[in-house]
């Protein structure tokens, strides 16, 4: 199969090469259009527009503007990566129709920012907060929309959504890399009293969905991705202490006092201020029953602790 993969420089692009160069030819397409270790070819943006691509039986469309946690981004450049780019790829896959599958990455950030009820399934409203979400969901809307409105160009076709939640693997700890420096430095985790539950991807499992998603039958539509189980933000420190063989300092401090210590950092401007502390303790967590019935399988390769333990040591190893 010849596989196009846009945005192969990155952390998810690199790891499909790997997962996906044995049976298969690859390309990239990127900003820089250097050749990725001697594997596969990468053209540039530009490329695209003139129509000189290689003939593709698939296209993986990775590229995109990353989640600014610290909020510098201006928004109109998220528009035009995440919502602009993907139309512009998209809009190459309708017009060619030996393309037979595309797969688009975008996030559990274009559903909702909080997890309405104890689980979030692919059927909920959307209702993103901040530039990424909805410029990731302005993306799905226009796929859809082309669903809907041009069936016939993609019959026989898959047009499938991802959205993945927070993605880790080696070389990569994505939003753990605050979490992991300060249990790193073995100091105390004092909000042990939030039993709060989140749900992780490893980049083994997303590898190994993206390979089934390219050789069987899937329906169009949209996927979460994540691993099989939620972890509470103590189970995770207890598995990052584990990996670097360190004793988890967890503190079970009251929860009314914690509170409290939050409303103060809101009008004396602390490190801990409400919003702080709910983002901290609040639940996330994402359901793949969909995608696991969609591939036909049980669970995924990977459990959430043995992926969290290989991306901690890959880290240790450096």
């Amino acid at each position: 199969m010849n596989i196009l993969i846009t945005g192969i420089h990155g952390f998810v692009g690199s790891n499909l090469v790997s997962a996906l160069k044995g049976e298969n030819s690859i390309y990239g397409l990127d900003i820089v259009s250097k050749d990725v270790d001697g594997i596969c070819h990468t053209f540039s943006w530009n490329d695209l527009s003139d129509n000189v691509l290689p003939r593709v039986d698939s296209i993986i469309h990775l590229a995109g503007k990353a989640h600014d946690t610290k909020n510098k981004s201006a928004a109109d450049i998220y528009f035009k990566v995440n919502t602009d780019l993907t139309i512009k790829t998209f809009d190459y896959f309708s017009n060619h129709p030996e393309i037979k599958t595309f797969i688009f990455f975008s996030s559990v950030k274009a559903a909702v920012d909080k997890v309405p009820g104890d689980v979030l399934t692919e059927d909920v409203q959307t209702n993103p907060v901040g530039p990424y979400g909805e410029s990731k969901v302005k993306a799905e809307e226009y796929i859809l929309r082309q669903l809907v409105e041009k069936p016939e160009i993609y019959t026989g076709r898959k047009v499938i959504i991802l959205r993945p939640c927070m993605i880790h693997g080696p070389g990569n700890k994505g939003n753990l890399n605050l979490l992991y420096g300060f249990v790193k430095k073995g100091l105390p985790w004092p909000l042990g009293a939030f039993e709060n539950k989140r749900t992780f991807t490893s980049i083994d499992n997303l590898t190994f969905v993206i390979n089934k998603i390219l050789s069987v039958h899937i329906d169009s539509g949209i996927y979460n991705m994540a691993d099989d189980d939620a972890l509470s933000t103590n189970e995770l420190i207890s598995v990052m202490c584990d990996a670097m063989e360190k004793k988890a300092h967890i503190l079970c401090a009251n929860k009314s006092f914690i509170t409290f210590i939050a409303s103060m950092g809101d009008l004396l401007r602390l490190p801990l201020n409400t919003f702080r502390l709910n983002k901290l303790t609040e639940n996330y967590v994402v359901s793949n029953a969909k995608i696991k019935k969609a591939l036909s399988i049980d669970h995924m390769p990977v459990d959430a602790r043995s992926g969290l333990t290989k991306t901690i040591k890959s880290f240790l190893e450096k």
